[in-house]
């Protein structure tokens, strides 16, 4: 039986590896690692379909050890113990490479017991992962390997691969299969940096066409394609974390054209709630007293949101995110209440004062008697001067007023009550 096209094309050398110069061209380390001959324990971090297996393999076939793969997601901790009882056999004099796959699903007893084996070197460890390794593997193991970080590819290493896979397919079913204009530019820009993703579309739509008379892929046929694969967006790991982070900063740094962007990519996954979630974020901490009659209006177009729904949630979400995105900031707010959380962990403050307490009556241990609380509604601009914080923090500020004009407004009618 034939296999997937993306394994019919995988590589065999690191010359045919697609994209990831930064770690495999002339004179990167990577590369230099192959080349020694001495493969010490990697750990592979990236997404999907960039070719961290792919290295992997090449690695294991100039190395000489007995390669073992395990898949995480799958395999036991009886697979691992399998393993080290082959040890010291025949069949392992040379040693053992182990190829782990999605490291991140073994927990940190699974990840214990191979430690002491990749310690002295009887395992050499190629892991891969698709998620922070330093949040996701264990310690031990991590400061034993090298960690490399796979990139997505760009859109023309992608192109590249699918004129090779086009020409590989027609080659298999005697077929002269060319791209229509645009369609192999389509198909790898829809790919977002996976060629493993961008292979099973070709294939999909090389497979549709085997039953016509037309040898040539064209627009028409690629879209339909297109519209049944769903945007790739994993709402637990990384990139959905990359994903909504790059959606607050692009509202925060004023960028409305990246934040309408990225509020697109949550919403074309789906991820209405975290939309909605950091805008408001947003709107409060990065926005804030230079236009805080913001807060009630996002909030409004949130409310909006939830009740239609997608699709039509996009429309009162892009409004307000635009607004967001093009508002003055402050995160006056923010460092206020942030300085303040800090003193209260670290236990920095004292008692309220006694003239701000809900208590109208003094023990008898009490050396002054009375509340002497001022109503400053009964003075001139409902305003008095009293202390309001603990004696032991009297002095301490909190808030600075930001330099935008709402902000510069609100000193100038403090200072004018402070005379």
């Amino acid at each position: 039986m034939i296999g997937p096209l993306a394994d019919r094309l995988r590589p065999t050398t690191l010359d045919e590896v697609a994209g990831q110069q930064h770690l495999l061209g002339p004179g990167k380390v990577l590369r230099r690692i192959v080349e020694s001959g001495k493969l010490p324990n990697l750990i592979f971090y990236g997404p999907s379909g960039v070719g961290k297996t792919t290295v992997a393999n090449i690695l294991a076939n100039r190395c000489g050890k007995k390669l073992y793969y395990l898949n995480a997601t799958v395999c036991s901790t009886q697979d691992i113990k399998d393993i080290i009882h082959s040890l010291g056999s025949f069949d392992t004099a040379g040693g053992v490479l182990l190829y782990l796959d999605e490291i991140q699903y073994f927990n940190k007893k699974q990840q214990q017991i191979l430690l002491s084996f990749i310690e002295n070197g009887d395992i050499t460890l190629i892991a891969s992962t698709t998620e922070n390794p330093f949040f996701y593997v264990y310690n031990a193991i991590l400061s034993r390997s090298s960690v490399f970080e796979f990139k997505p590819l760009s859109p023309n290493d992608v192109e590249g691969v699918l004129h090779r896979a086009i020409s590989l397919v027609g080659k298999e079913d005697n077929r002269s299969y060319a791209f229509g204009e645009g369609v192999a530019h389509a198909l790898a820009q829809n790919a977002g940096g996976d060629v493993r993703r961008a292979l099973n579309m070709l294939e999909l739509c090389l497979l549709i066409l085997q039953n016509d008379q037309n040898d040539e892929l064209d627009m028409a046929l690629c879209e339909q394609v297109l519209s049944h694969n769903a945007v790739r967006y994993d709402r637990d790991g990384d990139e959905h974390y990359d994903l909504v982070s790059a959606y607050q900063k692009s509202m925060r740094g004023s960028d409305p054209d990246a934040a309408v962007y990225y509020l697109a990519r949550l919403l074309a996954a789906g991820d209405l709630p975290s939309a909605c979630r950091r805008l408001m974020v947003c709107a409060c901490e990065d926005v804030g007293l230079a236009y805080p009659q913001i807060i009630p209006i996002v909030k409004s177009a949130v409310d909006i949101a939830m009740s239609v729904g997608l699709p039509e949630a996009q429309i009162p979400l892009a409004d307000a995110v635009i607004l967001v995105a093009t508002s003055p900031k402050s995160n006056s707010a923010c460092n206020a209440i942030h300085a303040a959380m800090s003193d209260v962990q670290n236990g920095i403050g004292g008692n309220v004062p006694r003239h701000l307490q809900n208590k109208h009556y003094d023990g008898e241990d009490a050396t002054v008697k009375g509340q002497h609380y001022l109503y400053p509604h009964d003075y001139p601009n409902h305003y008095v001067k009293q202390p309001y914080l603990p004696d032991e923090i009297r002095t301490k500020k909190y808030y600075t007023f930001g330099d935008n004009k709402n902000e510069q407004k609100f000193k100038e009618f403090i200072e004018r009550l402070t005379l």
